[in-house]
Parts: C-alpha cells; sequence; structure tokens
C-alpha cells in the first residue's frame, strides 16, 4: 500500500517535491493550493482583453547556473532566451542596471575605459566604513555617495520599508558593479522564460497519476495527521498559528494600466527616487518579444509590510525576526511527520532557480533515504 504525502503549496517547491517522489511508485499525494491557481507567485496566465502573458504577482525571468536545475525545467516546457535589461529612472535621468561601464560613463559625464572606470569608483567610496553592516555601510564603502543617494537609497528604503542603515549588508551584494558594457541584470549561464508560461509548465510537473490537485483548499497543521508526511512551503510561523508572534514579510501591490503602442520600451524600470511612491513599472509584453501585441499591460508596484491578510512575498529578516525564526525553527525540529520547505518555510529570499534547486536536492536524499518517512529531515535547508 502507497504511503500518503500531503504537500501544502503548488509553486515550485511543492512541485517538484511532489513530482520527484510521485515518480518512485511508492506515495500517492495530495496538493494542497489555497488560491485557484497553480505555481504560487510564478502564476502566469494570459490577459482576457489583449491576449498579453501577465507574470501576475510580479515578473519572473528564469536564470540559473546549475545546469541540473536548467535540464529540469526544461523537460516540463520549451524556454525562449531572455535577457533582462532594467533601467533606472534618478533624478538625474534614466540609467542601465546593474551599475556597470556605460553607467558610469554616463553619471558622471566621462568616456573612462575598466581600468579606470574601477579606480575612480574606488576613490569615490567612503573609507572610513570598516566592515560593512549594513547595507547603507556597503553601498557607501564601494559606491561614494552619489551613485548610493541616486541609485539605492530611496528605492531600497520604498522596497523594504526601512532605513538601508537597517538593513544587512548581503542585500547590496546581489546588485554587482560591473566595469563594462554588460547591462545583464543577471550574471548566470542560463537565463529564459517559458513559451507557455510558468503556470503551465508548473501543470506538467504535477501532471502524474500518482498526484492529485486540491486548488482553493487550505491545509492546516491538523490535517497532517491522515498522512505519513507532510511537505509545508507556506510561511513557517503560520504553520504554528502564529503562537511566538509573526515574522516580517514584504508584500506587493499592483497599479495595472493599459495603453496602445510601447508605454516605456523596456520590461522593467526602476523608479529610484523616495519621492516617486512605487517602486518600479512592468510592461509584460516585453517579457516576450516573440510575441506581436498592438495593446500593452503594465503595472506600478508598490511595496508595503505584509499584514494577516497580505500575500507575502520577501522575508524582512531584521535582528527581530531572526531571534523570532530561530524559536520556531527550534519548534519545527520538534514536529512529527513534517518537513518545511521553500521559500516561505524557511523565512530565506530566495529565486526560483534556488528553490528548484533545494527542492530537487531534497528528494533526492529523501529516495536515498526510503521510505521510512520518520527518518526524513524536518527543512530542507535549516534557516539560519
Amino acid at each position: 500500500m502507497k504511503k500518503r504525502i500531503a504537500i501544502a503549496g503548488s509553486g515550485f517547491a511543492g512541485a517538484v517535491i511532489a513530482r520527484e517522489l510521485a515518480e518512485t511508485g511508492l506515495y500517492s499525494i495530495d496538493v494542497f493550493e489555497e488560491r485557484d491557481h497553480l505555481a504560487g507567485n510564478c502564476h502566469t496566465e494570459r490577459d482576457s482583453g489583449t491576449g498579453i502573458m501577465l507574470h501576475r504577482y510580479g515578473p519572473h525571468i528564469f536564470n540559473t547556473s546549475r545546469e541540473d536545475v536548467w535540464d529540469y525545467v526544461q523537460r516540463w516546457g520549451k524556454f525562449e532566451p531572455y535577457i533582462n535589461r532594467v533601467k533606472a529612472k534618478t533624478a538625474r535621468g534614466m540609467f542601465s542596471l546593474p551599475i556597470n561601464l556605460l553607467t558610469i560613463n554616463q553619471f558622471f559625464g566621462r568616456t573612462m575605459n575598466p581600468r579606470e572606470a574601477a579606480e575612480f569608483v574606488a576613490g569615490l567610496g567612503d573609507q572610513s566604513v570598516g566592515t560593512p553592516q549594513s547595507f547603507e555601510d556597503q553601498a557607501l564603502k564601494f559606491l561614494g555617495r552619489e551613485l548610493y543617494e541616486n541609485f539605492f537609497r530611496g528605492y531600497t528604503k520604498k522596497q523594504w520599508g526601512v532605513e538601508p542603515s537597517e538593513l544587512p549588508a548581503s542585500i547590496l551584494q546581489r546588485l554587482p558593479v560591473r566595469f563594462n558594457y554588460d547591462d545583464n541584470y543577471y550574471n548566470m549561464r542560463f537565463q529564459g522564460i517559458p513559451l507557455e508560461g510558468y503556470t503551465a509548465l508548473i501543470s506538467r510537473i504535477l501532471d502524474h497519476p500518482a498526484i492529485s490537485i486540491h486548488l482553493r483548499t487550505r491545509f492546516t497543521a491538523d490535517e497532517s495527521r491522515a498522512y505519513d508526511r507532510t511537505f509545508f512551503t507556506g510561511p513557517l510561523d503560520s504553520w504554528f498559528n502564529f503562537r511566538l508572534g509573526r515574522l516580517q514579510y514584504r508584500s506587493l501591490t499592483f497599479d495595472r494600466f493599459e495603453s496602445q503602442g510601447d508605454y516605456q520600451g523596456n520590461a522593467v524600470i526602476n523608479y529610484c527616487e523616495e519621492t516617486i511612491p512605487f517602486t518600479r513599472i512592468s510592461e509584460h509584453k516585453h517579457f516576450t518579444p516573440w510575441e506581436k501585441h498592438e495593446a500593452t499591460v503594465c503595472f506600478r508596484e508598490f511595496s508595503k509590510l505584509a499584514g494577516p491578510e497580505d500575500i507575502p512575498y520577501y522575508p524582512l529578516r531584521l535582528t527581530g525576526d531572526k531571534a523570532l525564526l530561530k524559536q520556531y525553527a527550534d519548534l519545527a525540529e520538534r514536529e512529527k511527520g513534517v518537513t518545511f520547505a521553500g521559500r516561505l518555510a524557511t523565512y530565506r529570499y530566495l529565486d526560483m532557480h534556488a528553490v528548484i534547486g533545494e527542492s530537487l536536492d531534497l528528494s533526492r536524499r529523501l529516495i536515498a533515504l526510503g521510505s521510512d518517512t520518520s527518518s526524513w529531515p524536518h527543512f530542507s535547508v535549516r534557516p539560519d
């Protein structure tokens, strides 16, 4: 008799684990999804009026340097090449991100070569900053005040809702400075967008006779007793009904507008000035340059602290959050028959490729451990 597995959440974490376990032939798997669609925040759908493929919860460009992850997603759908070239609107004009040689030369009105630009930017840095402890320290030490104030301070404050001096330095490390003319937002070997969208791709991952899907169905801790193992991919604190308090997340709201033609000439433009309330505008037909559409659909994106009824997007991970996280992680490791996996359940900022990679790695560990589900780990990766 097959062992029963419950998976709460139909994003990449839940879908990959479900498929990998289903293919062993040892398990019967129920996937529960609170929303009326699969794919979580990666959900894509055709706009009924314009036919444009919309990323309903914000832009998702797939990028990875793990060949096994790239091979895995291509197994379920064709990917078209796509390079994300983000622009930044600042008080001094429009520039390319990440900051690169063109950005530096345009911003300072120079024509420097790579060596000259590297020396120039090094001279801008605030050398009174020792080991950077915060986002602001990191920016001032390596970029100087002008670049920090124009490109990062306002945007970061809007995105995270706190002063950059309260955020960890590691956040800025995700946006490197390049001393060449490469304006590719990601520094990854493989990049693309699925031709039919992410929801179609995840639907194929979950298309297996051993997998049953339950949309519009919330899964609770009490229901896990009916299963040999549960995989929970929702917010870690929600599993415990927030008994120790709430971990802080940032959430997003979107202001949709339409027009004819091409509204901004690019998929994503960041608005770096603090006086502009939204963080960026995404024009979604630019995510599918292989398609042609006369009309266009855009979304202004606003960031806010997630309330009880909001969709959590990014863990805030301030000092108090990390202390509370440790308490929840300790509780989780005393739970019986539950594994916490994915971005929300491990309270980490993870891109799609990282979630898929961790889910594949976890699934391989589980299969190697055998069907004694009591020996399976409590976390895909224990959060720190």
